[in-house]
Formats: C-alpha cells, structure tokens, sequence
C-alpha cells in the first residue's frame, strides 16, 4: 500500500515538475485500431477482437505467452515451486529469492504497460488518478483466477464489460447519480471475489516471508 501511494505521488510530482501544463492537459496522437485481415470482417466477433489497438494485442499474446511460460517451462515450474515449497526449489540450486525478485519486477513491467495503454490508447493524455483503481482490481483477478492467467483474462473481460455497461445506463437512466454506476463494476467484483475466494487455490507459501536454510 505504502509503495502505491509512493508510486502515485511520485508520477504527479513527475508530472507538474517536466510537462507544462495550462488550461488543458497536453495531448498525443493515440494509437489506432489495427484492424487484423480477414478476420475483422467476421461478424460482431471481428469488431471486438480482431479491430483492437496494437496495445491489446500485445496483451493478449502476452496472456498465452505466460501461460504456456508456468505450465511447460522449466523457468515456469522453478516459478510455480517458489510459491508453493520455496526450501524445494533452494535444493535444487536455485534460489528462490532471486526468483521472487525477477517475478515482482517482470509483473509489475506488465503492470505499467497496462497503465500505460490508458494513455497511449485508450486516451490521448495524461491525468492524475485517471486508473481510478483499477489496479487492486487486477490484484483481485489474480485471486479470483486462482493464479491462472486464462482465467485473469475471463475475469478482466468481465470487469471490462460491467465497465461498459455503466457508461450506458448512465445515458439511458435518468434521476440517479453517475458515482453509483461508477461504483457498480467495483462492487460486482468485489462480490465476485467473495464468491470465489473461499475456493480458490491460493500457493501455499503465498505471504511467507522465506530464509534461507530455514524450514
């Protein structure tokens, strides 16, 4: 929490310290949808996946690269054993600290992409706290996919479509406050979560603080 809020603050002071800013924010030209041959014209499904932004598709390749990378690689199962049995992996010669590390920088490189296409495609500038939260929405995909990257994927297009389908009501329902259809997509995922949670296969050194040599 504390490296967040770190992490959020120094990306503001970044920003009024090395752009200038007046009246409105600067602006960029955003990436456009590349649409893919063939099949972008197959119907309703060409227009939601294969008319996507290059951003997207990156994301997407990646989702498969992962997952093939932790079910058929020896890296992936050095991985998946340090979340599970940390001193099996440190007898075998590894080291599970090293591993850990290279994990949480290599996901949060992944992260920063993520928060990266707000502005590169989704929008065409920058402004402070336009993620909105989203990122301790990806933190609880993780959990409602029991660490299974097909399944993160299922659960963000799910969020993505609560997204979606509160920017609509707020023009078809009049005489409510837009900040419950803002709320809503949080809410039904945060619900989501609960349901799940108690079922998830959560590994089985996960929040265990490890030494070397110790057990």
């Amino acid at each position: 929490m504390s490296l967040a809020v770190l992490a959020s603050a120094l990306a503001y002071y970044l920003y009024r310290l090395w752009v200038q800013v007046g009246d409105l924010p600067p602006t960029i030209e955003p990436f456009q949808p590349w649409p893919i041959p063939g099949l972008s014209a197959i119907p309703f499904l060409g227009d939601v996946v294969f008319t996507q932004t290059p951003p997207t598709y990156v994301a997407l390749i990646l989702v498969g690269l992962v997952a093939w990378m932790l079910a058929r690689t020896p890296m992936g199962l050095a991985l998946r054993m340090t979340g599970e049995n940390p001193h099996a992996v440190e007898a075998q010669g590894l080291n599970p600290v090293r591993i850990r590390i290279w994990a949480v920088m290599v996901g949060s490189g992944i992260m920063a992409l993520g928060g990266a296409f707000l502005t590169t495609a989704a929008f065409n500038s920058f402004f402070p706290g336009m993620v909105q939260g989203r990122g301790w929405i990806c933190i609880a995909l993780v959990v409602f996919a029991s660490w299974r990257p097909g399944k993160a994927l299922l659960g963000a297009l799910l969020f993505a479509l609560f997204d979606a389908f509160q920017l609509r009501l707020q023009t078809v329902v009049e005489g409510v406050p837009y900040q419950l259809f803002l709320m809503a997509p949080y809410v039904l995922s945060i619900v989501a979560l609960i349901l799940v949670a108690r079922r998830a296969r959560v590994p089985e050194a996960l929040m265990q603080p490890y030494r070397r040599g110790e057990r």
